[in-house]
């Protein structure tokens, strides 16, 4: 037994069924020349030969009794063919094209997305999708759609689950023999509510320990703002009387302050839309030695231009406002230390500005470069602030009903909004997986999305691609396959402008 850190535990007390919480990917896949039989029959049997070495697929949740304190996490085997289900695609026309097949498989992934996990079992599920078209080669391709709980996993978490189960060849690796994973170990009352205590007291002296560093962090947070918030007024009176912000080593930003209200920082309903685009991964390190920024960094500014063009769309379209003030970006930290393959979140949250009020793209691209090292130098106080566990005892009742009201109430449309949008970036292998034979051929992450932020971007890197995943509420952005094109748009700007 192991109970549940106060962040893995969180994203079963946020979940509810417009707030699904599971993240995962979209794949497509070649197939073996000659494959014969059910790519889904191949892919059980391959997941549970690796279920040795991937104890994330092999455990489920024990709720305490009377949901007092955060769940545990117990042994158990799962049932390959509840957990590995095959999907049909709809039939397209004979003249469909391929991206009519992109199409059709984003909207079944955004149909299948809200659907949630069945909490009495393992927190995976995997869809074959069937009924895709050869590929150029005349290669038979299916496609999987996975979820996995953000309870269990965080990004980097889900990285190390993807080298259990997968291979750098079409040829399965031989594995290390290790013991039969065992069926579920059921826990009694006693049990439960002593590991409960002994954690919560754990928990309390862990967390008094801590105080003094969090003193310190939040001190050094506080000058760092006033400083930011002074350097931020004086470039806007720059602004003001036409001083460029870019000269004398560029503008100095702070990432303080609310975000500008807008269509995406709603309460978001249980549809979803869900959109993919694979981006050179080349011509993204063209512009990063170019503008001499990190990859994120080139990640951040497409999304910031991409954003604006998507706005400026509407704006034209419907008459809806393009904001006078920067966009804000959330963006996830991972606080995990190298080596840590563990499946659990161990992950922080920061704030970035994207200057998409600037209708000039080299003014964007500094802008964004000074925010990104404004939001570098309140890094470390960021990931001590954000503690990874603390004492659970009565927070699922109250998370849970504060979820519910808050979603109700419309809360996210009635108080300012601290940010617009999420964007995360997951670093992942530049070569060629294969799972059960089949070569991967894309990557694109699917993720979660909230009230308040209708809108979350994750990128991937794979195989000299970085492959996007865009997951949106479907009533307030029903037109996400816009934005992914926007992206295109914009980094073929930017390459022009290097």
């Amino acid at each position: 037994m192991k109970q549940l850190s106060a962040l893995d535990a969180a994203f079963l007390h946020l979940e509810t069924p417009e707030m699904p919480m599971h993240v995962g990917a979209l794949h497509e896949f070649e197939l073996p020349a000659g494959f014969k039989g059910s790519f889904t029959t191949a892919l059980r049997r391959h997941i549970e030969s690796r279920l040795p070495i991937a104890p994330g697929l092999r455990r489920q949740l024990a709720p305490l009794p009377m949901n007092l304190a955060n769940p545990a996490w117990v042994s158990a085997v799962p049932d390959m063919k509840a957990h590995i289900v095959s999907v049909k695609l709809p039939e397209l026309p004979r003249s469909a094209s391929a991206q009519d097949e992109h199409a059709a498989l984003e909207t079944l992934v955004g149909q299948l997305h809200p659907q949630l996990l069945d909490r009495s079992r393992p927190l995976w599920k995997f869809h074959v999708i069937e009924g895709l078209r050869p590929g150029p080669n005349r290669a038979r391709r299916v496609a999987l759609y996975t979820q996995l709980h953000h309870a269990a996993v965080d990004g980097q978490a889900a990285v190390a689950l993807a080298n259990a189960i997968m291979d750098i060849g079409p040829a399965p690796r031989d594995i290390e023999l290790a013991p039969k994973p065992a069926k579920r170990f059921r826990l009694g009352t006693a049990q439960l509510l002593g590991g409960m205590v002994r954690n919560e007291l754990r928990q309390y002296t862990r967390l008094a320990g801590t105080l003094p560093s969090s003193v310190g962090a939040l001190t050094q947070m506080a000058k760092q703002g006033l400083g930011g918030l002074a350097d931020s007024a004086l470039d806007r009176l720059r602004h003001l009387v036409g001083i460029r912000a870019v000269g004398q080593g560029g503008p100095k930003v702070s990432n303080l302050g609310l975000a500008p209200r807008t269509v995406l920082n709603a309460t978001v309903s249980s549809q979803r839309a869900f959109a993919a685009i694979s981006l050179p991964l080349v011509e993204l390190k063209l512009l990063r030695r170019t503008f001499d920024a990190s990859l994120n960094d080139v990640v951040l500014m497409v999304s910031s231009g991409a954003l604006r063009r998507w706005m400026e769309h509407h704006r034209l379209a419907d008459g809806t406002r393009l904001p006078k003030a920067s966009l804000v970006a959330a963006v996830p930290v991972s606080v995990r230390a190298a080596g840590d393959g563990a499946a659990n979140n161990q992950a922080s949250m920061t704030l970035i500005k994207l200057g998409t009020h600037l209708d000039s793209a080299a003014e964007r691209i500094a802008y964004v470069k000074a925010a990104s090292a404004s939001m570098k130098a309140s890094l470390g106080s960021v990931k001590t602030l954000m503690p990874l566990d603390f004492p659970s005892l009565g927070l699922p009742w109250l998370m849970h009903n504060l979820t519910q009201l808050y979603g109700r109430a419309k809360v996210a449309e009635k108080i300012p909004p601290l940010a617009n949008v999420v964007i995360s970036n997951v670093p992942g292998p530049a070569f060629a997986l294969y799972m059960a034979g089949a070569r991967m051929l894309t990557n694109y992450p699917t993720s979660i999305v909230v009230h308040g932020m209708a809108l979350n971007i994750t990128v991937q890197t794979y195989n000299n691609a970085l492959d996007v995943g865009l997951m949106a509420c479907g009533q307030a952005m029903p037109d996400v396959a816009l934005l992914a094109q926007a992206l295109r748009d914009e980094l073929d700007a930017l390459l022009t402008l290097a």
